[in-house]
């Protein structure tokens, strides 16, 4: 049995669910909010409060009490960008978890086995690309004259941990004429064009669980040597609360545990791409799992 109640003054207030503007933000912060709810909990929603600085901001002054972040912005928080342990899903999730214990009195509960980091996606029907869809596999495509142009902003071209990156990573080179650089970074602009195969696009720099991907026939390709830091969702809950409310953790955890990446990009893509609201989108698909009552 989950006990959702303790003798402290901390119990008694309503537990404020909070998230960043995005797609994927308000999808997470409604089913951590859903699920408290339907344990009996008393909740506030602040969702889609604004980007990643405005709530990590808020949580720390305890205007918040929980939302979801990416493990990868451990890197940010505690200044330790070069530290080769983002790039490693369990080793990042430690070390993001007893950093913001020691520092901050804040519990990163068990984070979805997804990945929201840079990807490099496209088409599904690319012609000759292994099937298995894996970077491995793209300085050899090249090299065999396979056709390939990618859409991505300046920042992706040019930053050290996107695509330098990941061409370093895996030994590849894009030339000039195989880049349409957008001036802005919307990932949309870029999938849209490598969908519709604007400028001869057939490649587009993304997100992980960005929901065009699926929706628009394009596939991420694989990054098994880790080119990327690693940005898993996991709620993070102010150690007061959890104290409050020992039963939040054993709750979504096994939520959590079902977000996969192809999951995360289904039910962005219902927001984003169909337009669904990011609250119905989440109750519906915790009471499809039976997660709910």
């Amino acid at each position: 049995m989950l006990f959702f109640f303790a003798s402290t003054a901390q119990a008694a207030q309503p537990i404020v669910v909070g998230s960043k503007i995005d797609t994927e933000g308000s999808l997470l912060g409604n089913m951590i909010a859903a699920a408290l709810e339907a344990k009996g909990l008393a909740v506030e929603r602040e969702i889609g409060l604004g980007p990643t600085n405005i709530v990590r901001a808020a949580i720390l002054s305890g205007q918040i009490d929980i939302y979801p972040e990416y493990t990868g912005n451990g890197a940010l928080f505690f200044h330790r960008e070069n530290d080769p342990v983002w790039k490693s899903a369990a080793r990042g999730y430690a070390a993001v978890k007893a950093l913001d214990a020691a520092k901050n009195h804040l519990a990163w509960l068990k984070p979805a086995p997804a990945n929201n980091t840079w990807v490099i996606a496209v088409r599904k029907d690319l012609p000759g690309f292994p099937a298995r869809h894996c970077l491995d596999d793209l300085p050899a495509y090249l090299a065999s004259g396979g056709r390939f142009k990618l859409a991505a902003s300046a920042e992706f071209v040019e930053s050290p941990a996107a695509l330098p990156a990941f061409e370093a990573t895996y030994g590849f080179h894009l030339r000039a004429d195989q880049l349409l650089t957008l001036s802005g970074g919307n990932t949309a602009a870029t999938l849209r064009a490598a969908a519709e195969r604007i400028s001869g696009v057939d490649a587009a720099m993304a997100y992980g669980t960005d929901g065009a991907i699926a929706a628009l026939g394009l596939v991420a390709l694989c990054d098994d040597k880790g080119a990327q830091v690693v940005y898993a969702p996991a709620p993070v809950v102010r150690q007061a609360v959890l104290d409050a409310h020992p039963g939040i953790a054993p709750l979504l955890d096994p939520i959590f545990a079902t977000l996969t990446l192809g999951t995360l990009q289904s039910l962005n893509a219902r927001i984003a791409v169909d337009g669904e609201d990011p609250g119905m989108v989440a109750r519906s698909y915790l009471k499809s799992r039976r997660l709910l009552p």
